[in-house]
């Protein structure tokens, strides 16, 4: 720690010399006109005879990466978003003055040159640079080349230096990146219109979860941090769009794990006239279309040592054959409340907090069956107490017609043919309201605004949600939530990263 402010400091006094010098430290109006992808694009196949013919001169921008002074002449590595390229400074091109300046420059600087390319004795493409411009004075040095950025916790925190010192950070967000892109593309080659609800809400629902609670000043009253844009899409149905979406920020004031961030993406779209059993194929071919466009067309991804074949069609299990043949739950246990109640203490489970045989089941499921489902698994038809915006299923109306999605032993989707009955909406509110009201925050609340847009006529539908973060841990092999949000939520530093 001391040895860095010592570093610090001496970048310092040399940008207050630098500054004596007249020298600007953070100018600006120099224009870019080229990246390096462009220069390393435009020198394929030719070589330094054929590039010289061209005698084109280039203009490109980035930070410095290495510096290698041999007297009156220097080569540098810089780096733009995507590229790096070699670059070659003389004393007799740029001159004297413009030369002593660069022998100044650190690693981390940003720096613009110009200047004709050329292939060393090695063949490394480089800039032969006939001018230079200090853009951005660095101040702190960058990690050690060989050692990187390690510590995770510094990583999470300070992403902009983990951006600048690992490339694969960088290529897992432009991931992220063309994974959103290609569900857009998606959605609206089948007509689904995307749109956009309000982040915070009076009521807030959609989900079972806790909210985060504000409070607006000009209105004088409490507002809640969406927890699922869902009731407002529905009423989007009411109103006569027949499909629409939203990639959406969801906030849910829960614990924070491997798996899961306050605040992260969802996709939810619905549509009307369909079931869901229709969403499970529609499921299917939105994977398939991002393997195809993010993953060179392979539907096999490997995943923290696993190998998961995204190959359509997908396994399906109903939630109760689930228990029995995968999680080996006996069958009496599915059928029998006491029985489950034995079962569950034997898996170490507290059964005081679960009233209903519903949750009761879903939790023995999360224990010995979701580990299990490694490769695309359909869980369908789940209990009615665990889905209150679920459609009762016609033939066993304690079961809702409703599938969840599991990739790598975890959720990845959630959807159900929904209920738009309001009279049903209503008592089902109303039982969510008696558990908000025993201490449960998790429960939904009454919302009134949304049962009288029910009232008006929302048609047949179904609808689905899915967490683009768990997605893009798929398709970069992240381990981590965290690793694939810019900027995940922390605790307060302990002291002041130096």
């Amino acid at each position: 720690m001391e040895d860095l402010n010592i570093v610090t400091r001496e970048r310092l006094e040399k940008a207050a010399e630098l500054e004596q010098q007249n020298v600007p430290l953070y100018p600006n109006g120099y224009p870019v006109p080229h990246h390096i992808r462009d220069l390393l694009a435009y020198a394929v196949g030719k070589t330094t005879e054929q590039l010289h013919e061209g005698s084109e001169d280039f203009t490109v921008a980035g930070r410095v990466l290495a510096v290698r002074s041999f007297g009156k002449s220097t080569f540098m590595h810089i780096a733009d978003a995507d590229s790096r390229i070699q670059v070659y400074l003389q004393q007799d091109q740029v001159g004297k003055d413009a030369y002593q300046l660069a022998k100044k420059l650190d690693i981390g600087d940003i720096i613009r040159v110009s200047g004709p390319l050329f292939r060393t004795r090695t063949d490394e493409l480089t800039v032969q640079v006939k001018e230079f411009v200090l853009l951005t004075k660095n101040l702190r040095p960058l990690p050690e080349k060989y050692h990187g950025l390690k510590d995770i916790e510094i990583r999470y925190r300070q992403r902009y230096v983990d951006l600048i010192v690992n490339e694969e950070v960088r290529e897992t967000f432009r991931k992220r990146a063309a994974i959103v892109q290609s569900i857009r593309s998606f959605m609206a080659e089948r007509s689904f219109l995307e749109v956009e609800t309000p982040m915070m809400q009076a009521v807030p629902g959609g989900a079972t979860a806790k909210p985060f609670k504000t409070f607006h000043n000009a209105l004088s009253m409490d507002l809640y941090l969406r927890i699922a844009p869902e009731l407002y899409l529905k009423r989007l149905l009411v109103g006569g769009f027949e499909r629409v979406f939203e990639l959406n920020r969801n906030f849910r004031n829960e614990g924070i794990s491997t798996q899961h961030n306050p605040e992260f993406t969802m996709l939810e779209f619905y549509q009307a006239y369909a079931t869901y059993e229709d969403l499970i194929g529609l499921t299917e071919e939105l994977f398939a279309k991002i393997a195809a466009d993010v993953n060179d067309g392979k539907t096999m991804v490997e995943y923290q040592g696993e190998v998961i074949d995204l190959t359509p069609p997908w396994a399906r299990y109903s939630f109760r054959e689930s228990l029995t043949r995968i999680g080996e739950v006996p069958p009496e246990a599915i059928e029998n409340f006491a029985d489950a109640i034995s079962f569950a203490r034997g898996l170490g489970i507290g059964v005081e907090k679960f009233e209903g045989h519903g949750k009761l089941l879903t939790k023995i499921f999360d224990v010995v069956v979701e580990p299990r489902l490694v490769q695309p698994t359909f869980i369908y038809q789940y209990p009615l107490e665990v889905s209150p915006l679920s459609r009762k299923n016609e033939a066993e109306p304690d079961f809702v017609d409703r599938f969840e999605l599991f990739i790598a032993s975890r959720e990845m989707a959630n959807a159900f043919s929904e209920l738009n009955d309001p009279r049903d909406q209503r008592e089902r509110f109303a039982k969510q309201l008696a558990a908000r009201q025993a201490g449960d925050e998790e429960a939904h609340f009454m919302d009134e605004d949304y049962l009288r847009a029910l009232e008006y006529g929302m048609p047949p539908a179904a609808g689905e949600g899915i967490g683009i973060d768990r997605l893009v841990m798929l398709f970069t092999d992240s381990p981590s939530i965290r690793d694939v949000i810019l900027f995940p939520h922390m605790r307060p530093e302990k002291k002041t990263q130096q």
